[in-house]
């Protein structure tokens, strides 16, 4: 046996010594077995993909030389091929085609990462999708971050994540883009069945995030008087038809008629006051979208109550704690966790921190501080599994956030916070940040 370094996959992991001193692996436990078959399943995801693209490369050679009519019939004939070996259908056998080309042709580190079992193949095809539809001189850059991200973080927060990388790379020509993008905007029907019929409107990813978000509020307010006859979603759609068909709100609630849309966006201070500094950081950012273009944040930014407008200079008067005086969090307080957040704290949750609710991470029967470093957003769901299950959750200290889960198997998963909460510092010079427009941006 050879001499193995053991860093502990579990807290606890019995890793003993022999009488030799060669370290001994724990037994493999019940997590164990499904992840070594998960690793498998990725091994074998990587090799299907390189088989997949030397068996189009070998059919393609006989259409050289042919014509670009010919190649295509191929193509055509490739994907009937692979799917009926397969019993899929064209759909899926073509989707499989692309991913293979993409990964063994573009993106090879990635489909290393899924040959090695690091990823998985959900992963493989995210990053395949994402940086395929981003231009191509920005792809090897975001390649070398969305690996490492592939490796640590689950399906749902590295989808994020990468949208919000790729985003960002493109951000010098998001307003151009966006401005494009308006002249599309429109409202459709698309009918249905049985006396039924969609509404799609296709606008500013504010604007509907923005609707969106008054719909679920107002639904919540009219559930307890609806006697729980109708689902969320249900009462979503009969308040938008309210909204849109009588333009009032007079008859619903009380506590529905004076909800308004609330948006949260993060711009740079100094871009808001000069063009100059617009490119000197990052770009502004709505929750629950990623960046939106300047002309848009400013004017988020311009005094209206339903924007909660975080502006990323340092400043002073951020409300960090009340200590033991009140335990339910100050509407300052609870801003700032959820802004810092961005998301309930739950292993791959992306539930928004605004919809989260706020939990005291030592509970306030023994002993715990209402405080920013003692309070966190969760979801319902997580919420619910961190109190009544063997969990155990702790907020990590001097992380700026970031929070520790320890499964009930003894594993343990860091889940981190978007941002980190904006402080002063002093430079060796003895200037204070702020007295440049290099810090436009607060220092993580």
């Amino acid at each position: 046996m050879s001499k193995m370094s053991p860093p502990p996959e579990r807290e606890d992991d019995a890793w003993a010594f022999e009488a030799d001193g060669e370290f001994v692996p724990p037994v493999p436990d019940a997590v164990d077995l499904v992840v070594e078959t998960a690793t498998m399943m990725s091994v074998f995801a990587a090799e299907r993909l390189m088989r997949i693209d030397a068996m189009r490369r070998e059919l393609l050679r006989e259409a050289t030389g042919r014509g670009d009519g010919v190649r295509d019939i191929v193509e055509r004939s490739i994907r009937l091929e692979l799917a009926a070996a397969m019993r899929v259908t064209e759909y899926a056998a073509g989707r499989l085609i692309a991913q293979a080309e993409a990964l063994v042709r573009r993106y090879r580190p990635a489909l290393e990462a899924l040959g090695s079992g690091r990823i998985t193949d959900k992963h493989a095809e995210i990053i395949a999708d994402l940086l395929d539809e981003a231009p191509p001189e920005l792809r090897e850059r975001l390649l070398e971050r969305a690996v490492p991200l592939a490796e640590s973080e689950p399906v749902g927060t590295f989808r994020r994540v990468l949208c919000t990388l790729i985003e960002t790379a493109q951000a010098t020509t998001l307003e151009e883009r966006h401005q494009r993008a308006l002249r599309a905007r429109r409202v459709v029907v698309e009918r249905g069945q049985d006396g039924m019929a969609g509404l799609w409107i296709f606008a500013p990813a504010v604007e509907i995030h923005a609707i969106h978000g008054r719909l679920t509020q107002m639904a919540k307010a009219i559930a307890p008087v609806a006697g729980g006859t109708r689902t969320l979603d249900q009462l979503r759609a009969d308040v938008a038809a309210d909204l849109l068909i009588d333009g009032t709100t007079d008859h619903l609630p009380a506590a529905a008629s004076g909800i308004r849309a609330q948006v949260v966006v993060t711009v740079p201070v100094l871009a808001l006051l000069d063009e100059q500094y617009a490119d000197a950081g990052d770009p502004p950012v709505v929750e629950g979208i990623g960046p939106i273009p300047l002309s848009k944040a400013r004017e988020l930014g311009g005094g209206d109550s339903r924007w909660m407008r975080v502006l990323t200079h340092p400043e002073t008067g951020l409300v960090l704690s009340v200590g033991r005086d009140a335990y339910p969090p100050p509407a300052p307080l609870k801003r700032l966790v959820r802004w810092r957040a961005d998301r309930c704290m739950g292993p791959g949750c992306s539930m928004p921190a605004s919809r989260c609710e706020i939990d005291h991470q030592i509970r306030w029967a023994d002993g715990g501080e209402t405080a920013l470093d003692n309070t966190l957003p969760f979801c319902k769901g997580h919420h619910l599994v961190k109190d009544n299950t063997g969990w155990q959750v702790r907020q990590i200290e001097g992380s700026g956030g970031a929070v520790a889960w320890t499964s009930p198997t003894g594993r343990r998963y860091v889940v981190h916070p978007e941002r980190k909460v904006p402080t002063f510092t002093v430079r060796p010079s003895g200037r204070q940040v702020g007295d440049d427009p290099r810090d436009a941006q607060a220092p993580f």
